[in-house]
């Protein structure tokens, strides 16, 4: 919590000095709300890793703020047939070591995706191994096939970072059945950490630790805009307080996820400028239905009976999760993605209200499948979303209300993401925002059966596998046409609501606080890029925002 405001002079002096100092050094420090777990941008799909990638390294498309889909390493793209695309690249950009980008490095990419054996959750594979062809035309472009309609093949793209085709073994073309002739040679996440692999960002890593304070510099062969920062600074700092702290004391310049009950003072105060972005981070529970007994349920695995889901979602108020613990900085779900989205595009049911809260009926459903007094434990991070250990503590609370005997183990996420992977924990706290406004990202990861060779389900960590989900989401996938899409989805999204294998909570926003003289839009996709923070004149500053 922020100290009591100081009195309006002294806040005028510290006014007076932050318009009389010079301009900043171009150094840019950024308290980042959780580490990075390496410096392979293929490794695992998480914000912080996000992060550093789109400062280092490129993919054939990028997005802008409110996630639309723009040019990257890709300046123009056109779909052939319904199967085939081809990307024209942008040719005049570099690897941070001097070497030229072309379509070779693309394929070369793609092959050690499919060779990464570090990769974590089948964070990328799954959409390269959708594809069946892709094929270099020369330097200049790049040809790729995909095994059945992708309507979502350009927001997929937005994570696959090109690294230079020297970084792999020579000659290679991309064959997925033998994962483009397998064997070795292939750079590991020790080779990224080691900064051996250059990217064609604006900025190279100078110094890498994970949870310590990485170095980026400007890459001196970037052929875009120049970023204003010769500096970055990127430190992540998990605890709320401390990141506040830091910037309290000037520490740093920008800090990601000020804790809720901050912000308001934030607000008001004339040092520091506060950017909130509505996102599609959906948070929510997965439970574990495949598996018979299951670790942290005692006894038989009640979650198998959907009547036992439904109860512990209607056990949740959601409404008093954001208003009491998120401060009214989230959205209460009603269902898989928010209920304003354009239903004839996104797949959203229109009309949905908040999802129930209703003890009485979750003690009623608990008591018709047998499952009075159930026990189980809720595992949950806590230092990767916004109060997410509160969050998981309040949960527990209303489940023990109606009768459920649980508890919560909450740990930070490099240990938590690393045995959700493996598939040790039975019901746990999940964070995951769609790379496309449509149901059909979430549904395709985390709920369709796991088919690795299709690339999907690689997120279905709980094993939850129904014939009258995956039926309109596979015909989804195939679909091009967006209304007809989203009438499937939303068939899909109907069932998943009466199954519950996945309990939607609610959506963040995301927040960062500057101090005063930044400027940043903010980023629907909640990752903070250096070269979009602006120095803006500090007189903007308005003195009447000083406190009587």
């Amino acid at each position: 919590m922020i100290p009591a405001l100081v009195p309006a002079l002294v806040k005028t002096i510290l006014l007076v000095v932050a318009l009389a100092a010079p301009a900043s050094a171009q150094t840019l420090r950024i308290a980042m709300a959780a580490e990075t777990d390496g410096a392979d941008p293929h490794h695992f799909a998480m914000t912080p890793n996000s992060t550093l990638r789109d400062h280092v390294f490129e993919e054939l498309v990028f997005s802008d703020p409110k996630s639309i889909v723009i040019p990257g390493l890709a300046t123009s793209w056109e779909r052939l047939d319904d199967l085939t695309w081809r990307f024209n690249l942008r040719t005049t950009a570099r690897f941070s070591n001097g070497a030229r980008f072309g379509a070779p490095d693309v394929v070369a990419t793609f092959c050690r995706i499919l060779n990464n054996r570090d990769e974590l959750g089948a964070s990328f594979s799954p959409t390269v191994r959708r594809m069946t062809a892709v094929v270099a035309e020369g330097e200049d472009s790049v040809i790729i096939r995909t095994a059945q309609p992708e309507p979502l093949l350009l927001t997929d793209l937005r994570g696959l970072a090109i690294i230079p085709r020297a970084a792999t073994p020579p000659a290679r073309a991309f064959d997925r059945p033998t994962s483009c002739g397998g064997g070795e040679g292939w750079p590991g996440i020790a080779d990224f950490n080691a900064l051996k692999i250059p990217g064609t960002g604006p900025f190279r890593i100078a110094s890498y630790t994970r949870s310590g304070t990485i170095v980026l510099n400007r890459n001196p062969h970037y052929d875009g805009p120049r970023p204003h920062w010769a500096e970055v600074r990127l430190t992540p700092l998990t605890q709320q307080a401390a990141r506040l702290a830091s910037l309290l004391a000037g520490d740093q310049d920008v800090i990601e996820a000020p804790g809720t009950p901050d912000i308001p003072r934030l607000r008001t105060d004339p040092r520091f400028t506060v950017t909130s972005a509505p996102t599609l981070r959906l948070l929510f529970l997965q439970l574990d239905v495949a598996r018979d007994p299951t670790p942290f349920v005692t006894g038989r695995n009640l979650l198998r009976d959907p009547r036992v889901r439904q109860a512990l979602s209607l056990a949740i108020g959601r409404t008093a999760l954001v208003d009491r613990i998120m401060d009214g900085n989230a959205l209460p779900a009603t269902q898989y993605l928010p209920g304003n989205l354009p239903s004839d595009r996104s797949g959203t049911i229109p009309g949905a209200p908040i999802l129930p809260y209703d003890p009485a009926r979750a003690r009623a459903l608990l008591k018709e499948a047998g499952a009075e007094g159930m026990s189980l434990t809720l595992h949950a991070t806590n230092n990767r979303y916004v109060n997410d250990g509160a969050i998981a503590q309040a949960i527990v609370q209303q489940w023990q209300r109606v009768g459920v005997k649980a508890a919560v183990d909450t740990m930070p996420a490099v240990t938590f993401f690393s045995r959700r992977s493996r598939r040790e924990l039975s019901v746990y706290m999940g964070g995951w925002a769609t790379p496309a406004p449509e149901t059909l990202g979430f549904f395709r990861s985390w709920l369709t059966t796991t088919d690795e060779a299709r690339g999907v389900g690689s997120s279905n960590y709980g094993g939850w596998s129904d014939p009258e989900f995956d039926a309109p989401v596979a015909a989804a996938m195939a679909t091009m046409d967006d209304a007809a899409r989203s009438r499937l989805l939303q068939k899909a999204s109907a069932r998943a609501l009466d199954q519950m294998p996945a309990i939607p909570l609610y959506f963040e926003n995301a927040v960062w606080a500057t101090r005063a003289g930044l400027s940043y839009p903010g980023r629907t996709g909640e990752i903070t890029i250096a070269q979009e923070i602006t120095e803006v004149p500090i007189t903007e500053v308005p003195i009447t925002e000083l406190p009587k």
